[in-house]
Order: C-alpha cells, then sequence, then structure tokens
C-alpha cells in the first residue's frame, strides 16, 4: 500500500558556508525551487517549505509554493520541522519527510521509497536510506557517514567512522576496501511520524550524538528503531559551496536536454 505522506523542506538563508544558497539560481531556476519540484514529483499529498527568512518566503510564494514561517532560533532542521508540523495541524500518525533544501537533485523515486518504507514498518520510527560505497577515499572519508544494518535492515549504528573495521583486511591492506566486505554510505533523507518527531525534538542530544555530530544517533540511543533500504536510484550530491552549485547546474542541464 503506497503511503499518504507529506515532505517538508528546511530552507535557511543565513548559512555560515553559503549564505543565500537556497535562492541561489540553477539551470534559470531558484535552488529551492528546484527542490520543490522533486518533492512534488514523489506523489506527496502536501509539499510545505519551512523557513525563518521572508527572503526565502517571498520567492517560494511567487513560484506557488507553501510555505510556513518558523523561528529563527532553532538549533537544527528537525527542530524546524517539528514546529511546522505543529503549525500545520498534522496528525500524530502522519509521516512526513525531511527533504533538505539543498538537494535539487534528489529523485523523487527516493522520497517516496523512505516515506513507503516506513508507512510499511510500524515498528520503526524513522526511515532513511543508503548506498553502496565502491572508493576507498569515500571508505575512509570521515565526511561520508556510513551505517551499519541488521539482517531486517534495521540501523545497527551511523559512524564518521569506518565501520564495520575489517580487523584482518586492514592489517594486511590499510586504507583499501576489502573484498567480501559490505559498505554503506548514509544518505540524508528522512521519514518520520509526527508524534515521534515531537518526541525526538523534546531529548536532550545524545553523547553518541555529540561525539560524532550525527543527530540520528539520537533515536539509537532511545532505543527507538530506524529503518534503512540501499536507494533504488543514487542520488548525486547535494549543494554546501559554491563549486557545487556549478556541478549541480550541469547536471540538471543534461537531465533536462
Amino acid at each position: 500500500m503506497t503511503a499518504r505522506f507529506t515532505v517538508l523542506i528546511p530552507a535557511r538563508y543565513g548559512a555560515t558556508r553559503f549564505p543565500g544558497k537556497p535562492l541561489q539560481v540553477l539551470a534559470g531556476k531558484p535552488m529551492i525551487q528546484h527542490v520543490a519540484e522533486r518533492a512534488r514529483a514523489s506523489g506527496a499529498a502536501r509539499v510545505v517549505i519551512a523557513t525563518d527568512d521572508a527572503r526565502i518566503r517571498d520567492v517560494c510564494e511567487s513560484f506557488g509554493a507553501e510555505v510556513c514561517m518558523t523561528s529563527a532560533t532553532h538549533p537544527s532542521g528537525t527542530d524546524r520541522l517539528a514546529e511546522t508540523a505543529t503549525k500545520l495541524g498534522l496528525s500524530s500518525d502522519e509521516i512526513v519527510v525531511n527533504l533538505q533544501g539543498d538537494e535539487p537533485l534528489m529523485p523523487s523515486t527516493c522520497v517516496a521509497q523512505v516515506a513507503n518504507n516506513l508507512h510499511a514498518r510500524q515498528d520503526a520510527s524513522m526511515a532513511t536510506l543508503c548506498v553502496p560505497i565502491t572508493t576507498d577515499a569515500e571508505l575512509f572519508n570521515p565526511n561520508a557517514v556510513k551505517v551499519v544494518m541488521d539482517r531486517f535492515g534495521y540501523a545497527s549504528y551511523f559512524s564518521r567512522a569506518t565501520i564495520p573495521w575489517a580487523r584482518d583486511a586492514f592489517a594486511a591492506l590499510p586504507n583499501h576496501q576489502p573484498d567480501g566486505v559490505a559498505y554503506f554510505r548514509h544518505l540524508g533523507l528522512y521519514a518520520y511520524r509526527v508524534e515521534f518527531l515531537r518526541e525526538f525534538v523534546n531529548w536532550s542530544p545524545a553523547p553518541t550524538e555529540q561525539a560524532e555530530s550525527l543527530e540520528q544517533l539520537r533515536a539509537l540511543w532511545h532505543g527507538k528503531r530506524i529503518h534503512v533500504e540501499v536507494a533504488r536510484a543514487i542520488p548525486p550530491p547535494g549543494v554546501d559551496t559554491p563549486d557545487d552549485l556549478i556541478v549541480a547546474e550541469r547536471a540538471l542541464l543534461q537531465l533536462n536536454s
């Protein structure tokens, strides 16, 4: 059965590394418009952009997007989504997908996939996606978050470290991906039920979360289950820097050609 879900897109203007990022123009449109179009193509019942900035609100409303204004003091995008869910009056059992405002190339199939996965698993509090790691550089890069799952597809742990650590293989060949060991990079795309989202933001950060700077570890710390599935379409990287913007524009132009 296909899930009914809402996509919430948190978007900040004052990002430290790239101020005004959501409004940067890509292939003739602001980046946030590309993200909203990806969300609409997923089959979502509703797509809402959550922002604290009037400039983003005005641009989004100009292309017909629904916008929810939120507090400027939220410590994370998850807190912004929790406020948005409350302001929109979403029911406790409704599924929301957190699609970041700097993911203009996220396949719409991934957005639907993560929502449907959570819908199918009542014992999970969250759902997310991963992709296989295929290069040594990515495997040992702390900016590429790794995830280990159990045989049922539930997350055992997320880490910036190389997990699982193949002790004998790495002793013989350090810094090389061993044969016969599967490694997965986590994608920052989440589905939650609204009831869990409200609970999550009232918990203090977990020690593991603080050590790794990975918010999803708060859920595991509290004994909640996170379902993880390999993405059916591999998304290109998001936009973190002006150089990434150039790469994303090329990819968009190729898709539209």
